[in-house]
């Protein structure tokens, strides 16, 4: 199912509405039919010239047709000044790493301004392969959410690790951009395989040439920038720096800000969100469990955030929407826009009783209030049991001692440090990654510090990035075999062990990434598990996202999968003993 080398993605335009439905849209536009919807006696964003206005918002089958008075409409809200904004857009998000299928997704983040998002699925695609990718096509179809699928690039992300999903190439990916929610070519996250030309990645890139490709290029600069932008990446959410961010723009990469569960570089980044930049920044969440989302927010929370920050209120709106809109060519998509309040384009809105504060009053999804919606219990489906591995002997996870590498935590940070310390000095834990696809490898040993120098138990996770297979931190090696063994019998999620037993467990049995499990329930259980590495004397804030990026050896600088240590800027395995 290969195409010609050179050849482009195929697009497909999103379906648009009928003559019959043109025709009532141009008469209610034009008075001569009442519409659907009025809301009168509001402040609207124009995000073109990025300043509020008056004016009245009238909708007819869910597209908005006039911001001027005048119109009549079958029902008619009285907004009483309040302000509406675009519907947020979430610029790059793992919807695994939510822990919730789709249409639970859709439940928790609609209700705080999320109309649509960009979601890249390789989690799932590196345990089910094409499947996993397919699975949120087919479930974007379903949804109220506007959800829009960048297909995976990088399964697996490098060869320096074991995944279940086998390898994706052009030829695999490329029927999949047929579909109406494929947008293009998810992040590249293998910028050696870029900079050195490797035939694999041309192939893909070559293939995707006219289209849109999503870039993750962390700490990457000058001449290697702009040999990474030259092949048409253009966009990038893993800076962490000011001036990362600020030569990405110069290099015309769209920078998305993110604030995940881990990753967090809203403070950072803020400052460079402008009337001038603002065409080329929006936010992202990337990895955000459902605890954050219920307790903080969603993309409302960034928005909430750049405010406080300084960032002009109308400016941050608008990177909230129309910009990564625009981007993404929602704003002309067939005959459907997205990203502005402007007659022609759906009528997503955020209704806020306080701009300043991103204080939500409801959500409008083409026109009709999220309030008043009915949502029912979301069907999980079965992957079947994902995790093959064996519960390993406490012997089997013992690393070298001595004088070794070890890999340095820093909170609010996906990027690690590394040392050269004593394997049995205070504050360094031990960790293993097991591979759990039933290849029968043993499981890969190494150190790790700034899980806390009084953590005294284990926190194990299915969620590995990207190949996601078992990695557990501890203190000592039969409460990480209890750790890993409680997952291998529920099908993969988080446990934590403590004096050799189990003392709290979310089971993820959807591929070891997902649970059929309500937004609710799963930030209760989630509580529960903080506290249980709360008290096994755990200091990070959110051990089990934070422990799952270790093993993802494209995020600099020291990482470990299941076939050892992987020095991420040389990109090759290492001895964890140190000369």
């Amino acid at each position: 199912m290969g195409r010609a080398k050179g050849a482009r993605a195929p697009s497909r335009k999103s379906a648009g509405p009928g003559p019959k439905e043109l025709a009532a849209r141009l008469e209610a536009a034009q008075g001569r039919r009442s519409c659907d919807l009025l809301i009168r006696n509001c402040r609207l964003l124009d995000v073109f010239s990025c300043r509020f206005v008056e004016g009245e918002i009238a909708v007819q089958d869910g597209v908005i047709v006039g911001i001027e008075p005048g119109l009549t409409a079958k029902r008619v809200i009285d907004a009483r000044g309040a302000h509406f904004v675009p519907g947020f857009i979430d610029a790059h998000v793992h919807l695994e790493s939510s822990m919730m299928v789709p249409a639970y997704f859709e439940q928790a983040v609609l209700p705080k301004g999320t109309t649509s998002a960009i979601c890249d699925p390789h989690e799932l695609a590196n345990v089910q392969g094409v499947k996993g990718i397919e699975f949120f096509l087919k479930a974007a179809e379903k949804l109220r959410l506007d959800l829009w699928v960048m297909l995976s690039s990088c399964v697996p992300a490098t060869h320096l690790e074991t995944n279940g999903g086998g390898k994706h190439g052009a030829a695999d990916l490329l029927p999949l951009a047929l579909h109406p929610r494929a947008l293009g070519l998810a992040e590249v996250m293998n910028m050696p395989g870029v900079l050195n030309a490797d035939p694999e990645v041309i192939r893909k890139i070559v293939a995707f040439q006219g289209g849109l490709m999503d870039g993750h290029a962390p700490m990457l600069k000058g001449k290697a920038l702009s040999a990474y932008a030259s092949v048409g990446i253009s966009s990038c959410h893993e800076s962490s720096e000011r001036s990362e961010a600020a030569e990405k723009l110069l290099k015309g990469i769209s920078v998305w800000v993110r604030e995940g569960s881990v990753a967090k570089d809203l403070k950072e980044l803020a400052p460079l969100l402008n009337l001038a930049t603002s065409t080329s920044m929006g936010f992202c969440t990337d990895d955000r469990n459902p605890l954050d989302i219920a307790d903080e927010g969603h993309v409302d929370h960034l928005v909430r955030g750049a405010i406080r920050s300084g960032v002009a209120p109308e400016v941050a709106y608008r990177a909230a929407s129309w910009s990564v809109a625009r981007h993404y060519g929602l704003t002309n998509r067939g005959a459907r826009r997205w990203g502005a309040i402007a007659p022609g384009y759906e009528a997503d809105l955020v209704w806020l009783e306080d701009p300043r504060a991103v204080a939500v009053k409801d959500v409008l999804k083409r026109g009709r209030l999220v309030s008043e919606m009915e949502f029912g219990s979301a069907k999980l489906g079965s992957t079947g049991n994902t995790i093959k591995a064996r519960v390993p002997q406490a012997r089997d996870l013992e690393g070298p001692e001595g004088r070794v590498h070890a890999m340095e935590v820093w909170p609010g940070k996906i990027l690690t440090g590394r040392r050269v310390t004593d394997s049995g000095a205070r504050g360094v834990a031990r960790v293993s990654v097991l591979e759990r696809y039933g290849k029968g490898r043993k499981p890969a040993n190494a150190y790790v510090t700034g899980f806390g120098e009084g953590f005294d138990g284990a926190i194990a996770s299915s969620v590995g990035h990207d190949s996601h297979n078992l990695i557990v931190v501890g203190s000592r090696t039969e409460d990480m075999r209890v750790a890993l063994a409680a997952l291998i019998e529920c099908g993969g999620g988080f446990a934590v062990a403590r004096g050799g037993k189990v003392s709290a467990r979310l089971a993820l049995p959807f591929g070891g990434l997902m649970t059929g499990r309500r937004p609710d329930e799963l930030a209760r259980d989630l509580r529960t598990l903080k506290a249980a590495g709360r008290d096994a004397g755990c200091a990070l804030e959110e051990p089990f996202l934070q422990l799952a990026f270790l093993s993802l050896p494209v995020i600099p600088s020291l990482k470990l999968t299941d076939r050892g240590l992987v020095d991420v800027e040389a990109f090759r395995l290492i001895d964890v003993r140190a000369s």
